[in-house]
């Protein structure tokens, strides 16, 4: 396995490191005081959009000529694996302030499942809006309600097929950055009885009739980007806005689908513990050394325990991005990952908070915030238990639905 960094990737983390230091972390810092997300209409996201972020993977429709050019110019130089630098933008982003990495534009969660599932009419509506933005755009995806979070084959929002449109009806909570959203990718049931086998996905556009109540929740930590739940009182979507068309529909692929994405965002959600947990152990050693408290050997312990179990934890997420990349099976790596990163990194914000000692109750130390962001690392799409549980059926040969 090759985890080696080239050199537009390498050129591209220098630059996010520059832009954490000048704005991602002040931003951060200002939206945790504030408590409240940073307001879409922020320079900050202009200047991204400036800069070539909130791009869509999507090229556009293109011939077989095209693919032939984009073939040769893949021979011709050895490029980092898409999943890889991705991770590691995501983890250097993170290391500046998660909660304004999420809040970014573009796409969101659903580009994956757009450009796995949808049809080409699909790809092309959505998606072709990301490809060159005029503006700072976004989209989100809706799985999670309030009475199933990890458990998503728990979903309850119906899906009721009238005439060529389907209504859907049903409660949303914690999607990410929703209310701003140009479309939002909402999973749905066509049969509770069906369990998985009834999972479909439509896209909801901004202002389609009973897609309604946004609320922004508040949180302990994150606070930089929105989460929020919103309700679909008989929301009306068009058929051709069913996520692969009338195909998908008869498959029942809309689980297999709703897994794949997670299968291959888990290790950047990992990626991103493992970013918050170097910025605790970076600041936690500046704060041990500037107290002078490196010459106990406890304290030089722990920070070496912390240390290497970071590590260990990013080196699991790239193996899963070296999979997915070489479209290899990882779903017992993506979630090896996801359940590894985000306890490392706690362990790391918890050491820091022993070593502020009361300080750390000032509530004004980086610390103490990334003791508070770093929690929800553990939850968001698929709590370490579930993960655990994935890996056991996996290693005992049990079916995944």
């Amino acid at each position: 396995m090759d985890f080696s960094i080239d050199s537009a990737t390498q050129e591209r983390i220098e630059k996010l490191s520059e832009l954490g230091r000048e704005h991602v972390r002040p931003l951060g810092i200002e939206a945790d005081q504030l408590g409240r997300p940073t307001p879409p209409d922020h320079p900050y996201f202009e200047k991204l959009v400036g800069m070539g972020y909130g791009r869509t993977r999507y090229k556009g429709r293109k011939g077989p000529a095209d693919s032939a050019k984009k073939s040769s110019d893949r021979s011709k130089t050895k490029r980092m694996g898409r999943s890889r630098a991705s991770l590691l933008l995501s983890e250097q982003m993170s290391y500046w302030d998660r909660g304004v990495a999420v809040s970014a534009p573009g796409p969101g969660l659903g580009e994956g499942a757009i450009l796995s599932m949808g049809t080409e009419d699909q790809k092309e509506r959505y998606l072709s809006p990301f490809i060159k933005l005029d503006k700072p755009r976004w989209g989100a995806f809706a799985m999670t309600e309030p009475a199933a979070g990890s458990d998503v084959a728990g979903i309850q929002t119906r899906a009721i097929k009238d005439g060529d449109n389907w209504v859907l009806i049903g409660n949303k909570s914690f999607s990410g950055n929703s209310s701003r959203s140009d479309f939002i990718l909402v999973w749905a049931t066509v049969d509770p009885s069906l369990g998985r086998g009834g999972h479909r996905a439509f896209l909801v556009e901004r202002g389609m009739p009973g897609l309604q109540d946004f609320h922004i929740e508040k949180k302990m930590g994150l606070k930089a980007y929105e989460s929020t739940s919103f309700r679909l009182e008989e929301c009306r979507v068009p058929g051709e806005n069913l996520l692969g068309g009338e195909a998908y529909y008869e498959s029942r692929a809309g689980f297999k689908g709703a897994m794949a994405t997670f299968n291959a965002t888990r290790p950047l959600i990992a990626a991103m513990a493992v970013g918050i947990g170097r910025s605790a152990l970076d600041e936690s050693l500046a704060f041990a050394r500037d107290n002078q408290m490196l010459d106990d050997p406890r304290i030089r312990d722990r920070l070496e325990r912390v240390t290497r179990k970071l590590r260990a934890a990013r080196l699991l997420c790239l193996k899963a991005a070296w999979l997915a990349d070489h479209q290899l099976a990882n779903i017992v790596e993506a979630s090896m990952s996801k359940a590894v990163a985000p306890t490392a990194a706690f362990e790391a914000t918890s050491l820091g908070m022993e070593l502020l000692g009361m300080v750390g109750g000032r509530g004004d130390h980086l610390i103490e915030k990334l003791f508070r962001d770093v929690k929800a690392m553990d939850i968001v799409e698929g709590t370490g238990q579930i993960q655990r549980v994935v890996m056991a059926r996996q290693l005992v040969g049990l079916p995944h639905g």
